[in-house]
């Protein structure tokens, strides 16, 4: 048995007891060609491996509720010459000891099996609409059901969106998952130290990404967690930059948001901090700004808050600055009530973070912001991009900042899991070093 197939059934299980009767059938994701005869790295889906902890594609999972619940594999049989070409399978009998499977079938009689298991069932749920392949072949099951009418079987009479119960469960991370997070966050910050270090007037964005994937990779990490954003001077105001390709130059700020993959989990960091190693006033006067927005939106994560409070605390507080550096006019009420600080902070404060970068989970309940409670791990990262224009100071002008942190809500308060430097003395000294 592997060493977390505990973990896994028990999640299947928990999905089980939340469906009821019925059958559950999700997925893993296909391969995707990148040209020719050569595929794009393969990741597994999310929602997938989260109820299997099974890596390798053409993979599904089937869950059976009722009086006899079952746990069941679909995958690829063992293949001594494609395993020369790719590597190892499993093979359905290995799977279903190895990740603590009640049964375990070829994935290529995954047509002739899904109509007998949905035979005489009240529900489907899978993810509807993710796919239209996968909803085609959904379809072809059901109706295979339907043409046994007349010998008095019948088709599930309800199709059920199984994000209903995964997100939610996904939402609130276990102690397996927080162990994963705290890695991915680890190697990530030191990723960050690194790059830091090896900035320097002359140099190019490009050759600060290098310095981060190879520290992902040394660290352990399956690589990034996402495209990384290495965006110095103007290019800093570009929310989702990956060029990744100027010059860095004496006198800018370089923003980067880059992390890494680990178990499956990822970390999600930006740190804004000068070339130089040495902030002029106006850059100190604007970051200082959005590490003031963002502890006071990490004060606002706690059991019980709502999840909008953080964003209004970092809003408040950057609204007020804006004002006070000359970027805006007018009372702070007035300007949060008019949004006329999206002008300069036009996204949110933070989201949800897990498997996925932005992960599974709903952010309000019946029209309402939901109270986090703990478990729930959410990112905070306030921003200000301030682009060239006549009423904006001399001084201000292309600066774009962004501190990012991942935050574990905890039973008291909340645990900040990230840890690169990020007040003014310390990116000054680190980068001194």
């Amino acid at each position: 048995m592997q060493p977390d197939s505990a973990i896994y059934r028990a999640r299947r299980q928990r999905v089980i007891d939340q469906m009821g009767e019925g059958v559950m059938v999700i997925a893993t994701a296909p391969e995707v060609a990148r040209n020719r005869d050569t595929h794009y790295p393969y990741r597994h889906d999310s929602y997938f491996y989260w109820l299997t902890g099974f890596a390798e594609p053409e993979a599904v999972v089937v869950l059976v509720g009722g009086r006899e619940p079952r746990h069941i594999l679909f995958c690829r049989e063992r293949n001594e010459e494609r395993e020369i070409w790719d590597g190892f399978r499993f093979g359905p009998d290995a799977a279903r000891e190895a990740f603590a499977f009640d049964e375990a079938f070829a994935y290529g009689t995954l047509d002739a099996e899904l109509p007998r298991l949905l035979e005489n069932q009240p529900q489907l749920a899978y993810i509807i609409g993710r796919d239209m392949a996968w909803d085609a072949k959904v379809v072809g099951w059901l109706n295979s059901v339907r043409e046994k009418a007349r010998s008095g079987v019948h088709a599930p009479s309800r199709l059920v969106d199984a994000r209903i119960w995964l997100d939610e469960m996904r939402l609130v991370k276990d102690g397996h998952e927080l162990a994963l997070m705290r890695r991915a966050a680890e190697i990530s910050g030191g990723a960050h130290r690194a790059a830091m270090r090896a900035t320097r007037p002359g140099g190019h964005e490009y050759e600060i990404e290098a310095e981060l994937l190879s520290a992902f990779r040394r660290g352990g990490a399956a690589g990034p967690a996402y495209t990384s954003i290495v965006a110095s001077g103007a290019n800093a105001c570009v929310l989702h930059y990956v060029f990744n390709d100027k010059p860095l130059k004496d006198g800018d700020l370089i923003l980067i948001d880059a992390a890494a993959e680990f178990g499956s989990y990822a970390a999600d960091i930006t740190r804004t901090f000068p070339v130089n190693g040495r902030f002029s006033a106006a850059q100190k006067d604007a970051y200082e700004l959005v590490l003031a927005a963002q502890a006071a939106a990490i004060g606002a994560v706690r059991p019980g808050s709502l999840w909008n409070a953080p964003h209004e605390a970092a809003v408040r507080v950057l609204t007020q600055g804006m004002a006070d550096l000359g970027l805006l006019r007018g009372e702070v009420d007035g300007l949060i009530e008019s949004e006329a600080y999206k002008r300069f902070y036009m996204h949110r404060t933070g989201h949800w973070l897990g498997m996925d970068v932005h992960d599974a989970g709903e952010y309000k309940l019946k029209g309402e912001w939901r109270p986090l409670v703990p478990g729930m791990t959410l990112t905070v990262e306030p921003g200000l991009y301030i682009r060239p224009a006549d009423d904006v100071p001399e001084a201000f002008r292309n600066i774009g900042i962004r501190i990012e942190d991942d935050v574990v809500v905890t039973e008291t308060g909340c645990e900040v899991l990230t840890t690169p430097p990020k007040a003014v003395a310390e990116i000054e000294a680190w980068m001194r070093g």
